[in-house]
């Protein structure tokens, strides 16, 4: 280890070495929870959010709680006492066990819990500020202890941070949410986790390069804090107070103080350039905060809406929690572990040699990956190279257990058998290598960024914009001509929907998505496809050479059907032309799928989307797998709260939907049907709705009263908004997805209910919960059939998501026992007649009011509860006998094909 400046006290002295399972271990269990999440990303809520906070949150902010004390220890020339061992580990439990609750809370919705565990996380941060102020009183001068104090002002801001995302947790407007999170990422990235770093590399980054500290760092240093937290004050004021470029200047104003600070570090990179995996992270990562913060504040200052700066905020975040957090935490690790493990100089020695690995390979894959990644490239292509970044970033944790055995291994060698001159003195790093075999790692690296791109558009040829697809010519003659036009997709239609070519002419077309909420994309039949293209977004199209027409269409589910179709028309064909161009297709003009016509059917007159259709495995007497649960059908009780506050966060997921079934929903919370909610007459209800999709989506609760403009407009990927409502009327009421065509999001699993008790609700013995709904089975694992629900063509009938559930996960229900059923019909396009096979009802309220009460016996029972779409009621009866008794819907054709279900009734 090498001294910092002059003689003085090297950075790891005054922490305890050996092996601290409190101090050592919570980072590594947080960075294996991100890899083993991003593995199974698609089962869990929120994944994204997910991910990057257990990473910053996690992972990062334990170590900053470790390192900083571990620092100011060094630079202060402090020896804590056994007590203050003591007390450092009671901060860390605080913070680990608060960042969990939140971690579980946030995407469970359970707000006092993400409260608790963000008081937890601010309350050891603030006692780690104050402990840090009380050094720096009572400890012995150094010219670097401004260290400390940029440590002091980072844990100051850190329960600023903790409020702002408690706020977003409990739901607020629109309009607060999307400046908070602005605030948030500022507060808690650049502030707790930017000021931290920056105030660390004055002395680490020297000394990881093993070389002195650039004359006068330390007084740039003290220059450049009080820039920084006035950046920071002005652009959270900005947020707060509602003036944007305020924000965006206050960003730009931290930038600067990133430029000043940014000449000692480059000077001393410049006398003793990096060349090893712990510092070429680290000065990857500074890089990264540096371009994303200039990013990020000229895009606040020109941007034309707060949301417009909300949706560029969310965009860099990953680039900040990767390309930052991630490789400023690996590298600082890469080099500090080996010093503190212990082994002397021998042990640190083989500890690095480990830790330094293939470095130059995992830096170049993990920093071209995520400009990748971050640049608006295609899907699959983002797929293959994130996960490419994760396996280079995921490297470490293998060959941090190789350094630990590597150091375990020197310690345990005889004295005898180390060089006299590995005894004693700094611990040494790893040997550096030679110029030419880092070069070839780091080009290694592209190279396999570039393989992975590759493969990206293999599972999508498509995803090339710009690739010529020669099937557009049919053998017609290019005329050197170019013919331009420009399209903007919107509200379900292209305009101008059909265009002209000259025969012969190559065809450019610049699509523009001039939708305010929507994503869409245009399809050719000759292959070329735009992608999705989010509001705003525009792509150009080369065609290539046209001798033909061709069709096109939007392939977001269910656009075509409603209208999004495209044509081109090939003109100033003569007759011999005409009939090498039929002779080149199908005799119709176009070179299509084989076997489909321009009208995007097959020779059976079948829409395209059911070929393959999972209903070939649809089984009715099929049972389900061992271990089957069924959707819980017990009406949720009500909450005590008058005020009813719930995050609905919008995926996509592959459920079972019958046995051997399974389908690719759209969901609220991942249940299909979504939450159900459950109130009284003059409650309020306060639901944020999250998009984490990447299409539009948006909810529409038929419970409230408002106009739709605004609280059921679609919202873009990675939007919110909050919807609230009175519930002034009871009965059982239908939410679904309102966005276009509505028809097929519904059927796709987005609906659910809530349920008003009418005054003075008789109490019952049992209430259950039945939502009918259709299945239009498009592929296995594959989205909604939507020609199938234009059609009205259902697969299945289900109760609560599932053919059949209730057959094998039967009903209990005692002799006698009062029991209330609440039905609502989700539809889409299917009626229901409710009936229990056996048993009469005594009761029936539909649609906001008794239709039979038990005091009007003279009047005779009720058979069945008939609904149409959207219309819900409730049944009351008691089984007089134990048996079998089925219920169904008397639409028996729908009965036959899943809804269906049986209470077990027994003494």
């Amino acid at each position: 280890m090498t001294v910092i400046g002059t003689r003085s006290r090297p950075v790891g002295a005054g922490a305890r070495r050996g092996f601290s399972p409190l101090r050592d271990l919570p980072a590594l269990l947080w960075l294996i929870v991100v890899v083993v999440v991003s593995l199974v990303h698609r089962e869990l809520p929120a994944p994204r959010w997910l991910l990057i906070h257990l990473l910053l949150l996690g992972a990062v902010t334990h170590s900053i709680l470790v390192w900083s004390q571990h620092f100011t220890d060094a630079l202060l020339h402090n020896a804590p006492t056994a007590t203050a061992y003591r007390t450092r580990s009671v901060r860390l439990v605080l913070c680990n066990v608060g960042a969990a609750l939140v971690l579980v809370a946030v995407p469970t919705d359970r707000w006092v819990l993400a409260t608790v565990g963000a008081s937890a996380v601010a309350l050891a941060v603030g006692w780690h500020a104050v402990s840090l102020v009380s050094q720096l009183r009572h400890g012995l001068g150094s010219r670097f202890a401004v260290t400390v104090r940029y440590y002091v002002a980072s844990a100051a801001l850190l329960p600023l941070g903790a409020l702002f995302g408690v706020l977003m947790a409990r739901g607020l407007s629109e309009q607060w949410h999307v400046r908070i999170m602005v605030a948030h990422v500022m507060v808690n990235v650049l502030g707790w986790m930017g000021l931290t770093v920056l105030g660390t590399v004055v002395t680490l980054w020297p000394t990881m390069l093993r070389t002195r500290i650039a004359e006068g760092a330390e007084h740039t240093a003290r220059r450049a804090l009080p820039v920084l937290l006035a950046g920071l004050l002005i652009g959270v004021a900005g947020c707060l107070v509602d003036l944007r470029p305020v924000a965006g200047a206050g960003l730009l104003v931290y930038a600067g103080a990133l430029v000043l600070l940014a000449r000692p570090f480059v000077s001393v990179a410049r006398a003793k350039p990096p060349m090893h995996f712990a510092t070429w992270s680290v000065a990857a990562a500074v890089a990264w905060l540096a371009g994303l913060v200039a990013i990020l504040g000229v895009g606040v200052l020109v941007a034309p809406s707060w949301m417009a700066a909300h949706e560029l905020a969310d965009a860099i975040t990953p680039g900040l929690a990767a390309g930052f957090g991630a490789q400023v935490l690996l590298g600082a690790m890469s080099y500090l572990v080996p010093v503190v493990v212990g082994g002397g100089p021998s042990g640190a020695r083989a500890a690095n040699v480990e830790m330094d690995r293939g470095g130059a390979l995992r830096v170049a894959i993990t920093n071209v990956g995520l400009v990748v990644f971050l640049l608006p490239a295609p899907s699959p292509v983002r797929v293959v190279v994130s996960a490419a970044v994760l396996v280079a970033l995921a490297a470490f944790l293998p060959l941090m257990f190789r350094a630990l055995r590597a150091a375990r291994r020197a310690r345990q060698q005889p004295v005898e058998s180390v060089p006299r001159s590995q005894r004693t003195g700094p611990a040494p790093v790893a040997a550096d290598r030679p110029r030419g075999q880092v070069t070839g790692l780091a080009a290694t690296g592209v190279a396999l960024v570039v393989l992975a791109v590759a493969a990206g558009v293999a599972v999508d040829p498509t995803a090339l914009a710009g690739t010529k697809h020669e099937s557009s010519a049919a053998g017609i003659a290019a005329t050197g001509e170019t013919t331009r036009v420009e399209v903007s997709a919107a509200n379900m239609r292209f305009t101008p929907d059909t265009v002209e070519v000259p025969a012969g002419n190559r065809l450019v077309i610049e699509v523009t998505n001039t939708d305010d909420t929507d994503v869409h994309d245009l399809v050719l039949d000759s292959g070329v496809d735009s992608g999705r293209l989010s509001p705003g977004e525009s792509k150009v199209l080369d065609v290539g050479v046209v001798g033909r027409s061709i069709e096109g269409w939007c392939s977001v589910v269910g656009h075509r059907q409603m209208g999004m179709v495209f044509h081109v028309r090939v003109t100033g064909l003569d007759q011999a032309q005409a009939a090498a161009v039929d002779g080149a297709t199908d005799g119709s003009g176009m070179a299509g799928m084989p076997g489909m016509d321009h009208s995007g059917q097959d020779s059976t007159g079948q829409d395209s989307t059911s070929q393959g259709s999972a209903a070939a495995d649809l089984d009715f007497a099929a049972a389900p797998a061992p271990g089957f649960e069924a959707h819980d059908p017990a009406l949720p009780p009500v909450e005590e709260s008058r005020v009813h506050r719930r995050t609905f966060r919008v995926s996509e997921m592959s459920a079972e939907v019958a046995p051997g079934v399974r389908q690719q929903l759209w969901t609220y919370n991942g249940t299909m049907p979504g939450p159900t909610l459950h109130g009284r007459v003059g409650d309020r209800f306060v639901i944020r709705l999250v998009n984490d999709t990447q299409m539009g989506h948006s909810i529409d609760f038929h419970a409230g009263e408002t106009a739709p403009d605004r609280n059921m407009r679609t919202i873009a990927p990675g939007e919110s908004l909050v919807y609230r409502f009175t519930a002034r009327r009871s009965g059982i009421w239908l939410y679904h997805c309102s966005t276009m065509p509505m028809a097929v999001h519904i059927a796709n699993g987005m609906f659910g209910a809530v349920v008003i008790d009418p005054p003075n609700l008789p109490r019952v013995d049992k209430s259950y919960l039945m939502v009918q709904s259709e299945l239009y089975l498009g592929a296995q694992d594959g989205p909604v059939d939507a020609a199938k629900v234009m059609g009205e063509q259902p697969d299945a009938v289900v109760f609560n998501g599932y053919a059949n559930q209730y057959d094998h996960d039967q009903i209990e229900v005692k002799v006698g026992e009062r029991v209330r059923v609440w039905v609502l019909d989700a539809g889409p396009n299917r009626t229901t007649s409710f009936h229990v096979v056996g048993e009469q009802f005594d009761t029936v309220f539909a649609e906001g009011a008794y239709l039979l009460r038990p005091g009007n016996a003279e009047r005779g029972g009720s058979q069945a509860l008939a609904l149409g779409a959207a219309q819900g009621g409730f049944v009351e009866l008691s089984f007089q006998h134990p048996g079998h008794y089925p219920f169904v819907s008397h639409l028996m054709v729908d009965a036959e094909r899943g809804a269906h279900g049986i209470f077990h009734v027994t003494r």
